[in-house]
Parts: C-alpha cells; structure tokens; sequence
C-alpha cells in the first residue's frame, strides 16, 4: 500500500507541473499576441495621421544633413598623383611666318592631326604686313608637343607663353557636392510618390524643382571643367614678314613715367578745348555778330539823345 501512494503521488506531481508549465507558456502568448497588437494599432494610427509637408522635407533632409554637407567644401588629398591631378592647360606663341595663309592652313593640320579642335580663326590680309590669330583646342597629354612643333613647321618663334592651373579641388568639391545633390533629388521624389494630399505635393515640387536646379548648375560647372582639362587651348599668332609685334602695356612707375603720363593727359586737355571751340565757332558766327552789331547801333542811339527844346525867352 505505502509504495503504491507513493506511486500516485508522484504521478500527482508530474501532472501539477505539467499543468503549471502549460499555464505559463499560454499567458505569455497572450501577452506577446496583446503587444503585438497594440503595436500594429500605432502603426495603423501613424499612417492614417497626415504628414505635413515642412516635415517631409525636413525628413528628406534628415539623413546625413545633405545640405550642410553640400555647402562644406571637399579638399583633394594631397598625395593624389600628378598623373591623375586636373590641370589646366594655356598657351600663347607668336610665330613669324613668310605667308600667314599657308601658315594658318599648317597650324590647323597639325592641331587636327593630334586630335584636337579648331577654336577660332581671325585673320587680316594686308600684303606683307597680314596676321593671323588661331584658338587651337589640343588634347593635354599633346599640349607640349604640338607646342613645341608649331615654331618648326611654321617659320621663326618670337614669343610664348604657358600656364597651369590646377583645378584638383574645385573637382573633388564639385564631385561632392553633386553625389549630395543627387541623393537629396531622389529623396524628394520617393517623398513625391507617396505624398497623398494636394498641399504636400506642390510643397514637394517646389522642392524638387529647386534642388534639381541646383543639381543641373553643379553638373554644368563639372562639364566645363571636365573640358578645360581635357582640350587645353594653345593661341597662335601669325605675323607677315613686315607685321608689327602688339607691345604690352605694362604699367611703369618713375619719373618718365609721371612725365609721360602728364604729356598724355595735357595733350587730351587741349584736344577737347579745340573740338568745345570748334563745335560753339558756327554758333558765335551765326548769332555772336549780328547780337554785337545790334549792341553798338543801340548805344549808338542813346547817345545821341532826343533833340533838345529851345529855351523860352525870360
């Protein structure tokens, strides 16, 4: 008896745990069910709540502060090699030539044959004394080289100049800002497309259409760097046998200078004196000679007076 109460007893309390385990599993089940509904219920309130557009565009604006970012501007690092550096090629040269046609036709071959482009061409035909000015766009890994042809295929160099710019940083700046630029565009589109109400979506257009501009400005910007730094430009002047060379005028300081400067300003003074006096010298003929004749007849007669009366005899 005692062993099969012991029996039942144990069997009793593999039957009370069981069910004390089971309770506790369902009321947390419900509790998670319970909070998984509550959650649901904010969501569903969150979204049917209508969103301003002020917030939307600060929501646009949110990840990253794209704005704050754009207007920091980016520096290239300095180990950044030449060979990948953005720069900025220019020259000038000035070549004397027997024909400046035939030279002006070379020019333009060899600027052609080495890829490059026609800029412009000026020219003034005067016998021996013609010139000629050509724009030459050359690709710049060429730049030196047709440089440094010209004065060989053409006739005697007398002049050259050449600068480098290098523009490395207003690339990286402008790289930058327009990776900023395009991810602030597609935020305020995927904005757009769930807006719901008339007021966000004009809201969001304007918005839009400012940032898309700001964006088409940065990329033009690029684009024109992109060509300087592609074409460098090379301006070639032609001068015939007897053309004269144009002198800068480079500013001096001194005494000659002073003096020079005082002779010039004189020389202007009287020029505009004698072209004041000629322009009033018709008018003073027309007008001036016939007022003065008119002035001396008229004291004339007032001299004269009015005849006198005769005096009554006392």
């Amino acid at each position: 008896m005692g062993h099969t109460n012991a029996r039942r007893m144990a069997w009793a309390a593999l039957l009370l745990s069981s069910a004390i385990a089971l309770g506790t599993a369902g009321c947390s089940a419900n509790e998670d069910t319970r909070s998984d509904a509550a959650s649901g219920q904010d969501k569903g309130a969150a979204a049917e709540q209508p969103v301003a557009p002020e917030q939307l565009t600060q929501e646009a604006d949110q990840p990253g502060q794209a704005t704050a970012q754009a207007e920091a501007p980016a520096e290239a690092p300095a180990d950044v090699p030449t060979t990948q550096r953005s720069i900025i090629y220019t020259g000038s040269i000035t070549i004397r030539v027997p024909n400046v046609n035939e030279a002006a036709t070379k020019a333009m071959a060899i600027a052609t044959g080495a890829g490059g482009v026609i800029g412009s061409d000026e020219r003034t035909i005067d016998e021996r004394r013609s010139q000629a000015t050509l724009s030459l766009r050359i690709p710049a890994q060429r730049f030196t080289e047709v440089l440094n042809a010209l004065p060989g295929a053409l006739g005697e160099e007398e002049r050259r100049d050449i600068t480098a710019e290098d523009v490395t940083d207003q690339v990286v700046d402008l790289d930058a800002r327009i990776e900023i630029a395009q991810a602030s565009v597609d935020r305020i589109r995927a904005l757009l497309a769930r807006a719901e109400t008339i007021s966000e979506i004009v809201s969001l257009e304007s918005e839009l259409s400012r940032r898309e501009a700001n964006l088409n400005s940065l990329l033009q910007r690029k684009n024109k760097l992109a060509d300087l730094t592609a074409l460098s430009t090379i301006t070639v002047v032609l001068l015939g046998p007897d053309a004269a060379v144009e002198e800068d005028d480079d500013e001096t300081i001194g005494f000659i200078a002073g003096l020079k400067a005082g002779w010039q300003a004189f020389v202007a003074s009287v020029v505009i004196l004698l072209t004041i006096i000629g322009a009033l010298l018709p008018w003073l003929l027309v007008i001036g000679v016939p007022a003065y004749l008119l002035i001396r007849v008229v004291r004339r007669i007032r001299r004269k007076g009015p005849p006198s009366s005769p005096v009554p005899p006392m």
